[in-house]
Parts: structure tokens; sequence; C-alpha cells
């Protein structure tokens, strides 16, 4: 019986993850190659959508490969590849383009705070064309799931539409993807502000976990995180949000349940919890930047690596393609 295939993508838009990335979606997706057929890509068409500078994008595309393959996703069990290297993307977002209406495409969320962050003169048409572009990541693998978080809901019901408006318009072809719920992961806050999400684009360097961060920056930004009056260590969203985010993460990434965490440091105070944490942190990170950084150091391998995931996914989205030129009335070519 045939595995359910499963397609999820990472923006290469910094020169490292950070842990809400780590937590969120890539250590996700590692369990998912024992038991889908799993195409995990780069999306690097969408990061164009925002002003980028290309050796900036050149970098960051390999960086943010070498720490997939570094965190674990195994090219013999997974394709993994850079989404630019299949050019069938691009063609079915064009057909899809054709099929969405500007209205349908006006009320995504993403493009309004994105249109509002960069500027309305500043926004391009691929800004507001971003998620009929990751509808076709989706549909050209005939994708069974996809892994979402609430971010990104809005725009597999668009996936969803525009399978279905097409099935109806030429002939079945599309799988309708479903979401996959991944193990739930708390969201992780900015350490200097812990009511906001830990964001590249709007947190301080000081509030951000980066993966590929030396282990002295890493124990420095944890033990300057931001905590609350008192001394206890509680979970206490309200009223502690810095100290429930700091054990959020130490959970994550030991597996101990909160509740154990907070027993554990009763009457011991912040220094001792912070310093565990960066500890777990550290544990965490160190081999994974290890392993970047071994990768980083041989761009034939990574690149032989890339090349890999790329033919396989080549030749999946060709076939995809063959079927919707067909079915859309384009000649074939000789």
């Amino acid at each position: 019986m045939a595995r359910p295939r499963v397609l999820s993508g990472i923006q290469p838009t910094a020169d490292s993850f950070h842990l809400g990335n780590y937590l969120g979606a890539v250590r996700q997706w590692v369990p998912m190659q024992e038991t889908h057929d799993a195409f995990y890509c780069v999306v690097d068409l969408h990061a164009i959508t925002v002003p980028t500078e290309p050796a900036d994008l050149r970098r960051r595309t390999r960086v943010a490969a070498a720490q997939l393959f570094a965190a674990g996703l195994d090219p013999e069990r997974s394709t993994v590849f850079v989404q630019s290297h299949v050019r069938q993307h691009s063609e079915l977002a064009w057909i899809l383009i054709c099929l969405t209406g500007m209205g349908e495409a006006g009320r995504m969320t993403q493009f309004k705070d994105k249109a509002a962050k960069f500027g309305e003169s500043a926004a391009s048409v691929g800004l507001f064309t971003y998620p009929i572009l990751q509808a076709a990541d989706i549909l050209l693998y005939q994708a069974d799931s996809v892994p979402v978080g609430a971010d990104q809901k809005q725009h597999l019901e668009l996936t969803r539409d525009l399978a279905q408006r097409f099935n109806h318009r030429y002939g079945e072809l599309f799988t309708l993807p479903a979401p996959y719920i991944p193990k739930e992961v708390e969201k992780i806050t900015d350490l200097q502000d812990p009511t906001a999400k830990m964001s590249k684009s709007s947190s301080s360097p000081a509030g951000i976990l980066d993966l590929l961060d030396q282990p002295g920056p890493l124990r420095k930004k944890v033990m300057r995180a931001v905590t609350d009056t008192g001394s206890e260590v509680l979970f206490d969203e309200e009223n502690k949000p810095g100290v429930s985010n700091l054990l959020r993460i130490q959970s994550a990434l030991t597996g101990t349940p909160i509740p154990e965490l907070v027993a554990r440091y009763a009457g011991q105070g912040y220094g001792t919890f912070k310093k565990d944490v960066a500890e777990a942190v550290v544990e965490t990170f160190t081999p994974i930047r290890e392993r970047t950084e071994k990768l980083l150091a041989d761009e034939a391998e990574l690149d032989r690596l890339l090349a890999i995931g790329g033919q396989r996914a080549r030749e999946v989205a060709e076939e995809t393609m063959e079927q919707v030129r067909d079915k859309v009335g384009f000649l074939a070519s000789l």
C-alpha cells in the first residue's frame, strides 16, 4: 500500500532558522519520513515576493538546505529540493492564477499583513498571488496532506477550492489535500517581548534563538530573557508570560512535562531555571550547527544532494503537468 504523500516548504529569508522554525516545522518533518512519501522544499520563489538581494538569496538557500539535512532529513527517505529547480511550480501557478478571482485573492490575510508592513506601494503582485503559488506547490505533487499552522489554514482552504474548481472545469485530476496537524507545539515567543511571536521579521536579535548561534550567545540570550515580577517558576500565561515561555521551550526540547518542571524548580528562583533552559537549547542546537557547518564547507556535496531531490521532484511534477496541459487544452510540443 502506497504511503500518503506530504508536502511542506520553508523560506530562505534569514541566515539561520530560529527556535520557532525548528519546533514548529523542521523537527516535525523528520519523523514523517517514516510514515509518508515526503517532499520538502526550500521555497526560494516565495522569498522574492519581498525585496531580496541575489547574493543573499543564493547563500541563504544553501544555508536553509544544509540545516534541513543537519536536522535529520535524509535524501534517501525524503525528497528535499529547491523550489526554483522545478520550473513546473511557476507553470502551474499561472494556470491556477487564471482560475482565481481578484476578491478571493484579496481576502488572504497574510497579504494584508505584509502589505501593511512594507507599505501598499511596495507590495508586489507576487506578494498578492503568493497563496496561489503555494497552492501550486501542493497540487503539483498530489499531496494528500500538508502540515499547517493556524496562519496557513486559510491558504490550504484556497488550495482545496482551486483543486475542486480545476477538477470541475477540466475533469478530475487533483487530490484534495487535507491539513496535517503536527504534534502540538506551543507558540514560542520573543525572549525580550514574551507577548509577541518569535519572528525574524519583527523580533530583535536578542529575542531570537537562532539554530546556528554559538553556545555563548545562546546562553546569554536565555539568561537575559525577560522574566516577571517575583522569583517563583510558575506557568501562568497572563501574569508570568516570560517564565511561561521559557518553560515551554525547556519542555519542548527535553520532553519533560511543564508541571514536572514547575515542581523541580520550586523554591529555587530564576537563576538555576534559566541555566537549565540554556543548556537544553545548547545541547539541541550544537550538533545541528556543527553538521550544518560541515555541509556548507562542501558546497559541491550539498548541491549534489539537492540535485538528487530536484530530479525526483521534477519527475513527479512533470507527470502532473503533462495531464494539466492536456486537460487545459494546450497544444503538445514535439
